[in-house]
Formats: C-alpha cells, structure tokens, sequence
C-alpha cells in the first residue's frame, strides 16, 4: 500500500509520461491485459488511457488492472490512470519511506 507521500512522488513522475496503453472499442481484451502486464514489469511506472469510443469505466478497469496483476493505482483522474508495481530488485525509483 502507498503512502499519500509515495502518490504524490509516483505522480509527479508520471506527468510527462505518454499513455504507453490505450483501451479501444473492443474493451479490455486479454491482449490489453498482456499488454498492460507487460509494460508494467517492465517500466513499474505506466499510463494507461480509455479512448472515447470505448465503454469502459476507467475506475472499474483500473480496480480491474489492480487486483488481477497485483499493482498500485496511483491516481485516476478523467479517462486516465496511472499503475505502479515495483520490482523486487533493481527498482527505478526509490520511494519516500513516509
């Protein structure tokens, strides 16, 4: 679980970042979820986006996203959210201890 203070750190990263998956008309898909999972090992750090003409929900797929592959939502704001899942080791970002 993080800390008010490690949110606020995990967005203020995440600003710039680009939306590295969108989620289209075709919903979340085990392609998405792949995909998602993926990136996500690979990056700790990611943006995910629900284009318009999807009818997804962005809270119920970010709780989705969370609970299936074991990540942090650090904030949903409009059709965005933003995951974290640290690694074990080598993790690119320390966060503050409180």
């Amino acid at each position: 679980m993080l800390t008010g203070k490690q949110k606020q750190y995990l967005k203020s990263m995440a600003h710039s970042f680009p939306a590295v998956v969108q989620i289209g008309k075709e919903g979340m898909t085990d392609l998405v979820l792949k995909s998602v999972s993926d990136v996500l090992n690979a990056r700790e750090l990611i943006k995910i986006k629900i284009n318009q003409n999807s009818a997804e929900n962005i809270e119920d797929t970010a709780n989705y996203l969370g609970r299936t592959l074991s990540c942090e939502i650090v904030q949903i704001i409009g059709r965005n959210c933003i995951l974290f899942k640290q690694k074990d080791k080598e993790s690119h970002y320390e966060l503050p201890r409180k």
